[in-house]
């Protein structure tokens, strides 16, 4: 999009093969941990994905911010937690 690449997990675990990513803008990754990955393994995964930004999803059990907190202690990937409704606009 626009020379951007945005992954977009869908409802998944951590699996090995996202180690493979590279070049990744956004990601949108789940931290609920309902048939998706939890809070550890999500931030795992953007560890492991490098994105420039990452957009925690599917969090109705879950508190983004911790999510955040834990993201940005480790990397230097930008956390950006979005509320219902809310649009994030690439730069």
């Amino acid at each position: 999009m626009k020379g951007k690449t945005i992954y977009h997990a869908g409802d998944t675990d951590f699996i090995p093969e996202m180690k493979e990513l590279s070049d990744i803008d956004v990601a949108l990754l789940p931290i609920g941990g309902t048939f998706t990955m939890n809070i550890q393994e999500a931030v795992e995964a953007a560890i492991a994905i490098k994105p420039k930004v990452v957009i925690p999803m599917h969090n109705f059990k879950a508190d983004p911010q911790e999510f955040k907190d834990k993201v940005e202690a480790k990397t230097n990937i930008k956390v950006v937690p979005l509320k219902i409704g809310e649009v994030y606009h690439l730069k």
